[in-house]
């Protein structure tokens, strides 16, 4: 069985444990999004079509995480005119997971999907923590620093001697 959905502006073709990329919605992943919008289903039986979506019909879908889409460049130009705009854009995106696609006003089997829980730290018993625990590592040797040789005092310049100024010449009139 599948279905065509209408959610952010476009239409997609799924069926159940399709995983697609939608534009961003509101919701934590893990939660189960219920996409109202069919137009058609497709099964054994042949296509059936709404007018415009079918009545009853719903699919449900769990939100696996949110994404951004790949940068498009966005650039404008106006030949002869010195103008040039460059622009890039990254969709905000939202990745679901069909569960099941339900016909005559059916709710979902699940309201979320269980996650396992991150393990916690353990707190090591002495024993264990004597058996895992490494070898020490020997004491490194304190490496003696060189002292830097002396700078010798920057040599003064020679006192400067009045230059001659050559004589001005007198002016014709």
């Amino acid at each position: 069985m599948f279905a065509v959905i209408r959610t952010g502006g476009k239409q997609y073709r799924v069926a159940p444990k399709d995983i697609i990329e939608i534009e961003r919605i509101a919701g934590e992943p893990g939660d189960i999004v219920e996409l109202g919008e069919v137009l058609l289903l497709g099964g054994d039986s042949g296509p059936k079509t709404g007018s415009p979506t079918i009545a009853g019909a719903l699919v449900a879908a769990e939100l696996v995480e949110h994404i951004r889409g790949e940068k498009i460049i966005v650039f404008k130009k106006k030949r002869r005119k010195n103008y040039r705009r460059r622009n890039g854009h990254r969709q905000l995106l939202t990745m679901l997971r069909i569960t099941e696609i339900l016909t005559d006003g059916k709710k979902p089997s699940q309201t979320k999907v269980a996650r396992p829980e991150p393990k916690k730290a353990e707190p090591k018993t002495p024993g264990a923590k004597a058996k895992a625990e490494p070898k020490a590592k020997p004491a490194k040797k304190p490496v003696a620093k060189k002292a830097a040789p002396a700078k010798k005092p920057a040599a003064k310049p020679a006192a400067k001697t009045a230059a001659k100024k050559p004589a001005a010449k007198p002016k014709k009139t």
